[in-house]
């Protein structure tokens, strides 16, 4: 399997990054598009690094927010044919609270419902090719976790904590392992996993790439949302649940990952706009 990171918060080269996340992945020979970042930015970075996205053979967006979706705008405007995956529950209006006031963070309107007809929407596990699957969230009372987060969703007239029922897992049962791939981990690492071995009760654990949902901000300054204590205890879960190796970035924050990097040393790896990773 190779992943070439298209699109993220940081970049170690010349090539453009961004609030947003999109992944190329090829795996079977066959070529998946995980999201798209915030703009038309992830095209740009795919012509540098001589990756030919419109070739790909799957889109997947992983949940409804504009930092993974707004690319598809210009993408499907130029005429792709490939569908895109994601959950029915994807372009429901969706905010944050996050500065102190509430503002719309969904799926921008240039994308949805201009291209609504050009997604392939599922309600649950669902193979999208051999030994390649979606996978719905399983876990109870997700928006406490959505409360916490200050994440909501509108659900006619009334203004409710998200459950991220909108977000998927993208999940590759491999020769190696399962190689789990959630964009922006909102229900949280440690319940994803759980929802995967649930659905996979007899494969063994990986990798896993993706945000982490755990980074804050408070007077100007980058924090973690989590305790070290929180933070400690989601290791040693990984630890006991096996995990090889994590790719992390875009939402999980510098002190989060210094954090995650004490306990689980260089099984955590940054993701970074142009890395490109063999598993």
């Amino acid at each position: 399997m190779k992943v070439t990171v298209l699109i993220e918060n940081s970049s170690n080269s010349d090539l453009i990054c961004e609030h947003g996340l999109s992944l190329f992945i090829e795996y079977n020979g066959l070529r998946y598009l995980l999201d798209a970042g915030s703009t038309d930015a992830f095209r740009e970075n795919a012509y540098r690094l001589q990756v030919s996205v419109k070739d790909a053979d799957i889109c997947i967006l992983s949940h409804g927010h504009y930092d993974h979706s707004g690319g598809f705008a210009r993408f499907l405007d130029g005429g792709r044919t490939a569908d895109i995956y994601a959950m029915r529950q994807v372009g429901e209006p969706h905010y944050s609270g996050s500065g102190g006031r509430l503002h719309e963070i969904g799926i921008p309107e240039e994308v949805w419902p201009v291209y609504k007809e050009r997604f392939r929407l599922i309600d649950g596990r669902t193979r999208i090719a051999d030994g390649v699957y979606l996978l719905p969230h399983a876990s109870k009372n997700l928006e406490e976790i959505g409360a916490r987060a200050g994440l909501y969703k509108m659900c006619g007239e009334k203004l409710l904590p998200d459950d991220f029922s909108h977000e998927l897992s993208l999940v590759f049962d491999t020769a190696k392992g399962l190689v789990i791939f959630n964009s922006c981990s909102h229900a949280g690492i440690v319940n994803i996993i759980e929802e995967t071995k649930s659905a996979f009760p007899h494969r063994k654990l990986y990798a896993y790439l993706g945000g982490l949902h755990m980074k804050g901000k408070e007077n100007g300054r980058e924090t973690c949302l989590y305790t070290e204590t929180e933070i400690r205890k989601i290791a040693d879960a990984l630890d006991a649940a096996g995990l090889e190796l994590l790719y992390t970035g875009h939402c999980t924050g510098r002190p989060a990952y210094e954090q995650l990097k004490i306990h689980l040393g260089n099984r955590v790896q940054e993701l970074t706009t142009g890395r490109i990773i063999i598993l």
